[in-house]
Order: structure tokens, then C-alpha cells, then sequence
């Protein structure tokens, strides 16, 4: 398989980035970190959602957490959010759910980064296949047109003693 659209977006930015092939058994970030070996909350899950107001977004966040949508619509001003159908999502991305990246989608859309991901040395972000991430330092998120980084995640469960 050839370099992705997403890693084709980083390249010509000149963004630092590596790829990372695994075995794609099933979507989802914890597949993801298994099997590449990376901890779950470096993997960063790309989540497709519609924002009263604002239309189709991109939401990031780490692999351990959860996207809160009440929490993303007050932190956007907008009375909901809902996780796009997969249908639409693939429309306005270009890429197949289980693959889609931030960057090169087929429209420009909006990104929000949950905050914790920035404090991150290394993470690893769809690269628009499935089965291909791209290692790359946290920062290179900022590149995206009209990024915006808020918290939009609770906090992770402290583990059982």
C-alpha cells in the first residue's frame, strides 16, 4: 500500500510523521494499541460529529477516554451534538469508519482536540486506511486549518486499589 491521503497532507506541510502498519481485525483505538504496542491513551481516536450550527467536525481524542458530546456542545456554544451516522461521516471525510484521518479529508472541516492529547510526546493518529496510523509528535495536530483545543473528555477513571 502506498503513502496515505493523510500522510500525503503531512508530507507536503512538512510535518514529521512515520508510519505504522498493523493487522486491522476491528476498529477502534484499543485494536489499534494492541496491536502496534503504543498505551491506549497515545492512540487518538478521529470521531466524525454534527454540531447544531457548525455541520460535520472532527473530534480527537485519546484512545482511554470518551468523547463527552454535552460537554463539546457547551465548549462550542451550541445546544447539541451527536456522532454523525457512519454514512455521512465517510461522505464528508472521504475515508472508510475504522480509517479516517484528520488530515486530507475530501471536505474542510472544523477540528477540536481534547487538551490532553497535547501533553503527549508521541501519538499515534489515523492515517486514513485501516490498519495505518501515523506516529508523529502531538503538535503537528496544530497544523490543522481552524484546530481548536478544548476539553472535551472527562477525566479517566482512577484505577481500583
Amino acid at each position: 500500500m502506498s503513502a496515505t491521503r493523510g500522510a500525503r497532507w503531512l508530507a507536503a506541510r512538512g510535518i514529521p510523521f512515520r508510519l505504522v502498519r498493523y493487522e486491522h481485525a476491528v476498529k477502534g483505538a484499543a485494536c489499534a494499541a494492541r496491536a502496534t504496542g503504543v498505551p491506549l491513551a497515545e492512540v487518538v481516536k478521529t470521531l466524525v460529529v454534527e454540531a447544531e450550527g457548525e455541520g460535520c467536525l472532527l473530534a480527537l481524542v485519546p484512545g482511554d477516554r470518551e468523547l463527552d458530546l454535552r460537554r463539546l456542545a457547551l465548549a462550542l456554544g451550541v445546544k447539541r451534538a451527536r456522532l454523525a451516522d457512519p454514512a455521512d461521516a465517510e461522505r464528508v471525510t472521504g475515508y472508510r469508519v475504522g480509517g479516517i484521518s484528520p488530515f486530507g479529508t475530501r471536505r474542510a472541516l472544523a477540528v477540536v482536540v481534547e487538551a490532553a492529547i497535547l501533553t503527549r510526546e508521541r501519538i499515534l493518529v489515523n492515517a486514513g486506511g485501516r490498519g495505518v496510523m501515523l506516529a508523529m509528535a502531538p503538535a503537528g495536530l496544530l497544523e490543522l486549518p481552524g484546530v481548536r483545543v478544548l476539553e472535551i473528555t472527562p477525566l479517566p477513571a482512577a484505577p481500583l486499589r
